[in-house]
Order: structure tokens, then sequence, then C-alpha cells
């Protein structure tokens, strides 16, 4: 998380990383407390999300970021990650495979484009590290549904003795709610850490 001293631009960064957390831990929220876990569900929520998140990341990191490889990266990463959210909204009963299919392959681009950002931005840009962090997570995600057989289907008794199916929908909604959990806290600490964080400009009229 960024830390330390910042320069006055990393500091008027600070509500980019807070916006996407709002919006990450409202995709969170509403996973957890569904009871559905359907690939129709995912289809609509992974949709929404998507959407939201590439218009809020396309409008405030175009304005808080110079022009430069770094704002061009996300711009690109709010496209797709918009066009993605267009298409499960669009076809929320394509089933599962092909939910499988978009939530993997947004995740791979979407996370290396990001993770390329922070690496590149390293000792540039007070936030490239929370760049690398969520970059790599979502590529994990991509990983974590790609492995997913999809003709998962296993049968347990919960805790109150009602008999229950975990399926691959069942996994693969459940794992896009606990990345937008993790983000979510990630990024609010981010985000509060570079407005909180002294800037260099600060330290130098402290010093004088």
């Amino acid at each position: 998380m960024a830390s330390g001293q910042n320069t006055p631009q990393d500091a008027a960064y600070w509500y980019v990383p807070v916006s996407r957390a709002v919006i990450a831990a409202v995709l969170a929220v509403i996973i957890t407390f569904s009871a559905d876990h359907s690939p129709v569900l995912g289809s609509l929520v992974f949709g929404g999300f998507a959407v939201v998140s590439g218009l809020v990341g396309g409008v405030t990191g175009g304005r808080a970021l110079e022009r430069g490889v770094e704002r061009s990266a996300f711009l690109a990463q709010a496209i797709i990650t918009i066009v993605a959210g267009v298409v499960a909204l669009a076809f929320p009963r394509a089933g599962l495979g092909f939910l499988l299919f978009l939530i993997s392959a947004w995740a791979v681009v979407a996370g290396f484009l990001e993770l390329y950002a922070g690496l590149r931005s390293r000792r540039r840009h007070a936030a490239s590290r929370d760049w690398i962090f969520v970059g790599a997570l979502t590529v994990a995600l991509a990983v974590a549904v790609l492995i997913v057989p999809p003709n998962l289907s296993e049968q347990f008794t919960g805790p109150d003795g009602v008999q229950r199916v975990l399926n691959a929908s069942v996994v693969v909604v459940g794992a896009l709610g606990a990345y937008g959990a993790i983000v979510a806290v990630y990024l609010i600490i981010a985000g509060l850490s570079l407005k909180w964080a002294p800037t260099a400009a600060t330290q130098d009229g402290i010093a004088s």
C-alpha cells in the first residue's frame, strides 16, 4: 500500500482507489448476502460491476493521471472492462461456460494491464504498489476461474442439516465476491494512506 512521502500529484490521486474500493465492496456485499450463486446472477452482478467500475475508473483515472503509458493502460483497462460488462449484461443466460470464459478473459487482460502499469511506474508513483497488488490479484482470479472444473458437482450437508450442492457456479461466483472484498479493503486503506501521507511539499515547508 502507498506509504511514506508522496508528491502532491500522488496525494491528489487518493479518490481513485477509494472510488474503486466502494464499487468492489458493493460487488462483495451483493454476492455475500445472496443465496443464489447461479450463472445468471453471476453474469448480472459481474456485468454491473464491470460497467460501473470501468466508467468510474476511466473517468477518474483519466483525470488524475498525467498523459503517458500508465494513463493509457488504465484507459484501455476501462474500455475492456466496460465491454466485458456490457456483454455479461446482454447475455445473462448464456450459461456457465460463457461466464467462466468472460470472467477469466477479462481478468487476464485487465489484470496484466494494471500489473504492467504498476511495474513500470515503480518509484515514480506512490500508488504503483497498489496497482501491482490489484493487478496480480485480478490475474489470480483468472487462474482460479480457469482451474474450476465446469462439471463440478458435490453434495454436502450444511451446519443447519440442509442438503446442498457445491458446483462450479457457486465456486466461481463466490470467488468473484471474495475478490471484490479483498480489493475493497485493500484499496480503501491505500486511498486513505495516499490522502493522509505527508507530501514532499509539506515536508519542505516544515523544514524551512
